[in-house]
């Protein structure tokens, strides 16, 4: 492409600037082939003249587009050069605050200078799992990657680490290793990955130190190899150190520090165990003064030490130990403080009894005179003899600082070798990951061995990188087939063997440091006149002579000579050393055993594995002849043997590189030096893998990815099926020199800078229609405004001509109403004056008319009057005249009557008599009497069921009472407060009233002023004006004091209502975390028990390994008892007969109160019966006697005698009628005819259902007439009595004697007259009995036609029961049941309401007649039960009928007529809902019910929650039979078998559904079924029967409370598991609404296509799995409220782990993304709404993924704006929010970055906002689970057990 197209006008460049590194710049004309000078402006307005170099002629650098801008991989950019690079990184380190960035295979991390919540362990759960390239660069991320090819290619890996000191390299390399250590685990209980993280502090404390540029400097490198087993979990550690800075342990520059390990030291002197130390300040010791920086800001030595020491501790360095390496440290700082005086120029000495070297002495255990001695000589030896010679004073000063400096250095070695000790493992390591943090290139003022040493390491890892990254740009190229040439990149090889080849800097060094007289200045000159003009990368420099220059990869270094052979040889004096190896101190000597390892603290095995830090690669034995000074390696070669074998084992391993960049040398938070980031990204090879992938072909897309982009440069006659060939062809027309991409197997390539042409194309092409659809718009609003202009001009002009025609009319209006006005004006004077005068004549015509009419009033008034007294004195007279004459009369009449009353008397008397009369009278009465008192029998009981109701509904009614008078309380509360406000209001009234009384005073004394003289007139009306003035104030304040209580009441209602609503807030927050808590236990209680078993298990394993031919499983165990199940061929009908032989004692249980009261009263009733019947014999005799008065009324005898003849004829009768019936149904029964005989509606059955029910009814009614009779014969007997005949002789002796004494006849006439009279009246009483009489029958008549009328509607209701099946059958007849007796119940009541004494003597005939109901009922028991046995005979005949039939018929017929069994067992018997089974089949029980049962297999088809029904029945037939030991062993058996099944498929679902399910129910039923009233309301009468009567097992419970919350936990592990793949691909990688989110250009790391292929998730893939989750908890039973829970976390698991990867994802935050992530959201809201779960929560734990993809759409100018944010994400924290804003990125050009001024805006708006500083959410966060009381209407004795269960051996109770 030529430059004319690129260098354009606008077009942005990049142009050198000494400042700022590089500046923006744009173009302000075309460039032209030729031009020598570019027309530039800068970013602040400057116009600038560019001019081209005329060498080169090259042009500036492009600037990339602006969307390309702040991405995650810098190889993503279009135009890959310098300045485009430090752009980028700064873009994202001060605008969007991210430290990382990838570029290509380099993670780029700049050292923020804060602390950030990203390193938290829910960042590395994000980062688990994911691809490098899924997520936004970090740390995690690169060691997800290491692990994970660690663990797919079984390639040992390795994290190098590099940086200048200061850059974060100690950090990153900690951080990584906390993520193995998170991620992995350790394969034992040893705690590995915490020994691991517990290296760093002991390692920090003993080699980082503070220097100018880093406050934690690591002064060594090392590698850490961290091992892993064949599971990929931790086992071990190695550590390897590289070039210890010992020199840092005598000497500190200005503002630096010693190790931390002196100065924590120092800072815990104080405590008891440090006292032997003899310690003190730092500024005390010379070893820690020099830098003049004690003290490091933010960090507080005392509490770091404490850490070290806990570090030790875990790494198995016990007390005594560590104690020893405190006392050596000490004795270094003392040492330093050892002074020498000079004796001459030749010698010195220590003064006597010197302090701190007598400290020192003490300390190591050595004698105070050698030391002294050896300090100050040394021992010279030569050929012949050896001698001593004493050192002048410089020279005792270095050999000190020597001694201290070795012993530290091997102080240092022996912790590593320790800590080594203490991280290796028995266990063979499978692989291992290595993290190397190592200096990274180095350059000072004055540079040294140390910086050589650092810099030739960083030469051999620089050569590693760049043969890295060419390898796989080789391989990416032949994995694509397109062809490639060879890149031409640096090599550094040649500046390697300028330092270790043959004759190198280092053999030289080497090679000098053996010459006796050997020095810095001949080493130089050596290396002068080997290497000096002959390497090209070797120089001199101009004004020295002791130093040297060389061109390192990164920048040229001058070292300076001085110090080189002195560091190199690390000389000491072998005296010195033999003192200390002398030490009684035995630690000391242990350090310098250079053959014998050391022993471990911790009593831990020798490792075995050698420190390749201290040993050479192939060590030489050592002859005994020599000395150890000849073969003393040097330490540059011992440097380069290491840094040989780092490059082995790097090389034998994938790399993964992390460059730290420094931002800036004041280490102040996110500030950017480009000068300072320049130098190190060329020092650390950032721009030669820029430089190398720009020279082939940087940008990558793949065929989908380029046609969702660039599908806007296509017509539509360009795209065909095939996406490879449209894009081959959009190509060769966009792009004409064909060498600018290539065309891989599933990749385009492209070379640097076509991608951004490609962006300015589809830029162009997006803003020409932009431009069209603005030009369109624009023109319809312009239109639109024009006519609504025209509009309202023309609706002015109406409303102006018409506000102009109203004013005239309103002119007219005015005018014709004045006249109208005078008119009536005029009219109303003159009728005033009419009025007035009428009025006075009216009223003198209205007195004198009132005058004359109360005279004539008074007139007729006397009148009146006269009248009235001469009636009322007539009628006395008469009335007085009558009551004579009726007194007479009366009397009379009397005297008459009475004599015809007794003669009429004595008649009625011998009449009465008679009993045949009586029988006449009484004839019927005892049977329909009988008949009312069974009624009034069944009345009082179901009056009894209605009584227990309404006690039932008295407790509800006070519980609500109570209820009422708590809130009354509360309303009293209130009501006082209103009172004492309502006081305080009263007291400002009343002062209000003391004002106004001052007033009314004020106002007396100015009106008597105003009497007293004129002159003070003018006075007291300006005291009046101000004290209305005042009053108005006062007024006015009152109003406001008014409305200032009323406000406050309000206030204080509001607040208290608000504290209120907190507070119960607040106790449901506590409440929540306490279970939480509970639960989090629950769960680490389960953990732990799961290990505890797995202990056992392997200690089992353990002990019988050399038995195992003779091991006994529990499979091989259950397998033999499977051979010995029950037959599931015994049908349950042949066990009904037995059972129903069982006692009666075995029913539900009674209430025992009641039943002993009717045992006594049947005992009672018994012993009344016995004497009525001996009664009876008695006076039978009596009659036998008296045959002569029996004769004499034989016609009543022989009618009771007929009448019970007539009655044993009816009941035998009956009887030989039973009998036919019964021998209908045999012979229908035994015929062998068609099949059809066993069907419903076959004879047999007809004739079998209907003498069913005949015989019931005809029992019931045959029980009442027995019942009837016996009362009547035993009314007859008595009645029938010789005393009878005594009283009617007597009777008619007593007539005859009073007619013999009426001797006149006067007194007979008279007798006879009244007696007639007498008769008279007899008979008409005689006739109003016998209406009343017949009004009775006809009414007894109506009650026995509405009799039958009801039994004809039972026998409806009898027929219509047996078609329904059995549990509906029993809660029809119920409900029938229940209205008919309420209904004859109100009947009663009404008919006793008006007189109590009857109703309650009917109550207590109801209670004497429900006794002998019970009697009735027990033989009726008997019968029925005879009746049932002979039913199941023919029911057992019926059965094998119908197997006889159908071996005869064919499957035609079997299809053609379908046959339904008879199933007659299931109302036979009284089932008490118990299961039965012997103590030694619980085993069984639990094993074919719990252990083998499986969910997708038998459990499919049975009832809900059947096996904890079973279970239930179990425990409720242990605890019948009060056997303690079987309940407990049941469920303690049932408990762990579910623990056993959860522990084996806990993965499944399924299985974890079904378990939680039936937990739950068996939970419920031991709640429901305890018998405490809280669980008993819902219960049926039949329910509350099941009750547990003997145990309480509230504890247990409990226990199973705990084991569903366990299941609960372990079924959200479960879904999370099976969810959490799908939801970041469903939920924001996959395009729901395809085309609305456009693809951005990647880099090296490929995002996750966002185009659904066939193996990724969608939207879809996540609402099937949610339908498949519900549909089975749904077919489990599992309770509605406990779904809803399971819905409410399955939707928090969805958005949390979907906001944190949102948050973690740069190229996830743009608008279009925000669309679809809420369109993805209202389709889970729709879910809820089809499932009718929009009330369990759930919809609000998506909330804040609501307010994040809202965030991203919402504008963000504006300070309206960010205040409409800070209201709308109430959900999102602080945090979050920003972070959001920070990674919004811009898909198109269009789309506008969020400005830093916006965010900061934000920040500030929500300070005050308290929420956490997390910025992830807990994705493993579990809600609290509840189980609320569910009972079940289920009822027990229903439940049938299905055979496939292979549960024969239990029975049915």
């Amino acid at each position: 492409m030529a430059a004319s197209e690129l260098y354009t006008k606008f077009a942005r460049v990049w142009i050198p600037d000494p400042e700022e590194v590089w500046k923006s710049a744009e173009l302000l004309k075309d460039y032209k082939p030729g031009d020598k000078v570019l027309q530039l402006r800068l970013e602040g307005g400057k116009d600038l003249e560019y001019c081209l170099d005329p060498k080169t002629k090259e042009l500036p650098h492009l600037r990339n587009p602006d969307i390309l801008v702040g991405e995650n991989d810098l190889t993503a950019l279009s135009y890959l050069h310098e300045p485009a690079v430090l752009h980028n990184l700064r873009v994202r380190f001060i605008d969007s605050k991210l430290i990382y960035t990838y570029c290509g295979i380099v993670l780029v991390a700049i050292n923020p200078y804060e602390q950030l919540p990203i390193y938290g362990e829910d960042i590395i759960n994000a980062y688990s799992g994911q691809n490098m390239g899924d997520m936004d660069p970090h740390i995690f991320a690169v060691a997800e990657e290491a692990y994970k090819q660690m663990a797919r290619d079984e390639r040992n890996q390795s994290i190098i680490v590099s940086g200048e000191s200061g850059a974060g390299k100690t950090v990153s390399a900690k951080y990584a290793m906390r993520y193995f250590a998170t991620v992995s685990g350790s394969a034992s209980e040893a705690n590995v990955e915490e020994k691991v993280l517990a290296s760093n502090p002991i390692m920090e404390s003993i080699g980082n130190a503070k220097t100018t540029r880093n406050d934690n400097s690591s002064r060594f490198g090392k590698y850490i190899e961290i091992g892993f087993d064949k599971r990929y979990r931790i086992i071990g550690a190695n550590m390897r150190t590289y070039l210890l800075e010992k020199s840092r342990v005598v000497f500190q520059a200005e503002e630096e520090r010693n190790y931390h390990i002196f100065y924590q030291l120092c800072a815990s002197a104080k405590l008891p165990e440090f006292k032997m130390l003899r310690l003190g300040n730092a500024d005390y010791f010379h070893y820690t003064k020099q830098g003049g920086s004690p003290v490091i800001d933010g960090v507080d030595d005392d509490k770091e030490m404490m850490h070290t020491r806990q570090a030790c501790t875990l790494l198995g360095i016990n007390e005594s130990y560590q104690m020893g390496i405190f006392r050596i440290l000490a004795g270094i700082l003392h040492l330093g403080n050892v002074g020498f005086t000079s004796r001459d120029s030749e010698s010195c000495s220590i003064p006597p009894k010197h302090e701190p070297l007598i400290i020192f002495c003490d300390l190591m255990g050595v004698e105070y005179e050698e030391m002294c001695h050896w300090l100050c000589h040394r021992k010279l030896a030569t050929a012949t003899e050896t001698y001593i010679k004493p050192i002048p004073k410089f020279q005792a000063t270095n050999a000190r600082d020597a001694l201290a400096k070795h012993i530290y250095a091997k102080l240092f070695n022996w912790i590593v070798d320790h800590v080594n000790q203490a991280l290796h493992s028995a266990v063979k390591q499978h692989s291992f990951i290595g993290v190397l943090d190592i200096y990274g290139f180095e350059t000072f003022e004055i540079n040294s061995f140390e910086q050589f040493c650092i810099n030739y390491a960083n030469e051999k890892l620089q050569q590693q990188f760049n043969m890295h990254v060419f390898k796989l740009e080789q391989e990416e190229y032949m994995k694509e087939q397109i062809p490639w040439t060879l890149i031409d990149f640096y090599d550094n090889q040649p500046c390697i063997n300028l330092i270790e080849a043959k004759l190198g800097i280092l053999d030289l060094l080497d090679e000098e440091c053996k010459m006796p007289k050997g020095s810095d200045d001949t080493w130089a000159q050596k290396l002068y006149n080997t290497h000096l003009n002959k390497c090209a990368l070797f120089e001199k420099p101009r004004l020295s002579n002791k130093a040297f220059i060389i061109q390192h990869f990164a920048d040229k270094v001058e070292y300076q000579c001085e110090g080189f052979l002195e560091k190199n040889k690390d000389t000491v004096f072998e005296e010195q050393i033999k003192v200390l190896k002398s030490s009684k101190f035995k630690m000391l000597p242990e350090l310098f055993r250079d053959d014998e390892k050391a022993i471990s603290p911790s009593s831990a095995t020798p490792s075995g594995r050698t420190p390749l830090s201290r040993t050479p690669i192939k060590p030489t034995k050592v002859r005994p002849g020599q000395s150890a000074k000849e073969h003393k390696k040097t330490v540059g070669h011992q440097f380069r043997n290491s840094l040989h074998l780092l490059m082995e084992t790097l090389n034998a391993t994938t790399p993964h590189y992390v460059r730290c960049i420094k931002p800036n040398d004041f280490k102040f938070p996110f500030t950017f030096d480009e000068k300072r980031a320049v130098q190190q990204l060329r020092a650390c090879g950032v721009l030669e893998t820029i430089r190398i992938s720009a020279a082939g072909f940087p940008s990558r897309w793949t065929y989908q990815e380029f046609f969702s982009r660039y599908r806007v440069l296509m017509k539509q006659k360009d795209v065909l099926s095939d996406r490879k060939q449209t894009c081959k062809n959009v190509l060769e027309k966009l792009i004409l020199d064909k060498d600018k991409y290539q065309f891989g197997k599933t990749k385009i390539f492209f070379r640097a800078g076509q991608v951004a042409y490609l962006e300015k194309i589809r830029a162009d092409k997006l803003r020409a229609a932009c431009i069209r659809i603005q030009k369109t718009i624009r023109g319809w609003l312009l239109r639109k405004k024009y006519l609504r202009m025209k509009k309202a001009a023309i609706t002015i002009q109406r409303y102006v001509r018409g506000y102009q025609a109203r004013c005239y009319a309103k002119f007219l209006r005015r005018t014709n109403a004045a006249t109208i006005i005078q008119k009536y004006w005029r009219m109303y004077v003159a009728q005033k004056k009419y009025q007035i005068k009428r009025a006075a004549t009216i009223i003198l015509q209205s007195y004198l008319r009132g005058y004359m009419a109360r005279n004539r009033y008074h007139k007729i008034l006397c009148e009146h009057k006269a009248i009235i007294i001469q009636k009322q004195v007539r009628g006395w007279l008469a009335r007085l005249h009558y009551k004579r004459c009726l007194k007479a009369i009366v009397y009379l009449q009397c005297c008459f009557r009475r004599m015809m009353a007794k003669r009429e008397l004595k008649k009625l008397k011998i009449e009465a008599r008679s009993v045949e009369r009586y029988k006449k009278l009484h004839i019927g009465m005892e049977n329909k009497i009988m008949q009312l008192q069974r009624k009034v029998d069944e009345q009082n009981k179901e009056y009894k069921c209605l009584l227990e109701k309404l006690n039932t509904l008295e407790g509800t009614y006070t519980s609500e009472t109570e209820k009422l008078r708590s809130d009354l309380g509360r309303l009293q509360l209130s009501e006082e407060e209103a009172k004492i406000a309502t006081s305080r209001v009263l007291s400002l009234q009343e002062e209000i009233a003391k004002l106004r009384k001052d007033l009314e005073r004020t106002q007396s004394e100015k009106k008597t002023i105003e009497e007293w003289a004129d002159k003070y007139k003018k006075e007291t009306e300006q005291l009046v004006s101000n004290l209305k003035e005042e009053n108005t104030l006062l007024k006015k304040e009152k109003e406001t004091l008014n409305h200032l209580i009323s406000e406050q009441a309000k206030e204080i209602t509001e607040t208290m209502e608000k504290k209120l609503i907190e507070e119960t807030k607040q106790l449901e927050l506590d409440l929540n975390d306490e279970r939480l808590r509970y639960q989090n236990l629950l769960n680490e209680f389960s953990r732990l028990e799961e290990r505890y078993d797995d202990l056992k298990e392997e200690m089992t394993i353990m002990v019988h390994i050399p038995k195992p031919g003779h091991r006994r499983t529990d499979s091989t165990h259950s397998s033999n008892e499977s051979e010995y199940t029950f037959s599931s061929e015994i049908t349950e009908t042949e066990d009904i007969p037995l059972r129903m032989e069982e006692p009666s004692e075995k029913k539900a249980p009674l209430d025992m109160s009641l039943f002993l009261k009717l045992q006594k009263r049947v005992t009672e009733l018994e012993l009344e019966k016995q004497a009525m019947q001996d009664e009876l014999d008695r006076k039978e005799e009596q009659v036998l006697r008296s045959k002569a008065k029996e004769e004499e009324r034989p016609q009543i005898r022989g009618a009771e005698l007929e009448y019970e003849s007539l009655k044993r004829q009816e009941l035998e009768s009956e009887n030989k009628k039973l009998k036919n019936e019964l021998n209908e149904l045999r012979k229908a029964l035994s015929e062998k005819g068609a099949p059809e005989v066993t069907a419903p509606g076959a004879p047999a059955y007809r004739v079998l259902m209907e003498q069913l029910t005949s015989v019931s009814e005809e029992l019931d009614v045959r029980k009442e007439e027995v019942l009837i009779l016996r009362s009547q014969l035993v009314s007859q007997k008595e009645a029938i009595q010789p005393k009878e005949d005594k009283n009617t002789m007597t009777d008619s002796t007593i007539l005859l004697e009073d007619v013999q004494k009426m001797k006149d006849k006067g007194e007979i006439a008279q007798a006879y007259i009244g007696l007639k009279e007498t008769n008279r009246l007899l008979e008409s009483q005689l006739q109003s009995q016998k209406k009343s009489h017949d009004n009775e029958t006809e009414a007894l008549r109506g009650e026995i036609q509405s009799l039958k009328e009801e039994n004809n509607r039972q026998q409806q209701l009898l027929a219509q029961n047996l078609q329904l099946p059995p549990e509906a059958r029993i809660e029809a007849s119920l409900q029938h049941e229940i209205t008919r007796l309420t209904n004859e119940n109100l009947y009663f009541e009404e008919l006793y309401a008006d007189d109590p004494k009857d109703y309650q003597s009917y109550r207590i005939s109801l209670y004497k007649r429900m006794i002998d109901l019970m009697e009735q009922l027990e033989k009726q028991d008997k019968t029925v039960r005879k009746l049932k046995k002979q039913l199941k005979v023919f029911a057992k005949k019926i059965g094998e009928l119908e197997v006889g039939q159908m071996e005869n018929i064919s499957p035609g017929q079997i299809i053609d007529e379908p046959i339904r069994p008879v199933n007659i067992p299931r109302k036979e018997k009284d089932f008490q809902g118990m299961l039965e089974y012997k103590k030694d089949d619980e085993q069984k029980l639990v094993k074919n019910l719990i252990l083998d049962l499986k969910p997708r297999g038998v459990a499919v088809n049975l009832i809900p929650g059947l096996p904890a029904y079973i279970l239930f029945m179990c425990v409720r037939h242990a605890d019948y039979l009060n056997d303690d030991q079987k309940v407990r062993s049941l469920l303690t058996s049932t408990i762990n078998s579910i623990k056993k099944v959860l522990k084996k498929r806990g993965d499944d679902f399924e299985t974890v559904s079904f378990w939680l399910s039936n937990t739950c129910r068996f939970l419920h039923c031991l709640k429901q079924y305890s018998g405490e009233e809280g669980f008993m309301k819902h219960n049926t009468p039949r329910q509350n029967e099941h009750c547990l009567t003997n145990f309480d097992l509230a504890e247990y419970r409990q226990v199973l409370s705990d084991l569903a919350i366990q299941i609960y936990q372990q079924l959200v592990r479960v879904l999370e598991n099976i969810l959490q793949p799908m939801i970041v691909s469903g939920m924001l990688e996959h395009e729901t609404i395809q085309g609305v989110s456009g693809v951005k250009p990647t880099g090296l790391r490929k995002r996750t296509s966002s185009i659904a292929d066939e193996g990724t998730y969608t939207l879809d893939s996540i609402l099937r799995q949610l339908n498949s989750f519900h549909s089975v908890m749904c077919q489990h039973g599992m309770d509605p409220e406990l779904i809803k829970q399971v819905v409410k976390q399955m939707f928090y698991i969805v958005g949390a782990i979907t906001l944190n990867n949102l948050l973690l994802r740069k190229d996830m935050c743009s608008w279009s993304k925000g669309m679809q992530i809420r369109y993805n959201v209202s389709q889970l809201e729709e879910w809820l709404r089809d499932k009718n779960l929009m009330n369990s929560g759930a919809k609000e734990t998506l909330e804040p993924l609501i307010q994040a993809a809202q965030l991203l759409q919402v504008k963000k100018k504006t300070d309206e704006d960010a205040e409409a944010i800070c209201s709308m994400c109430n959900a999102l924290t602080t945090a979050q929010i920003v972070k959001v804003l920070n990674l919004y990125t811009p898909v198109n050009e269009f789309e506008e970055r969020v400005s830093v001024s916006f965010i900061r805006t934000i920040q500030m708006r929500l300070r005050d906002r308290k929420d956490s500083p997390q910025l992830l959410m807990d994705a493993k966060h579990i809600f609290p689970v509840t189980f609320p009381f569910n009972p079940s209407s289920l009822a027990l004795e229903t439940i049938q057990i299905p055979t496939s269960l292979g549960l024969g051996f239990i029975a049915r109770v």
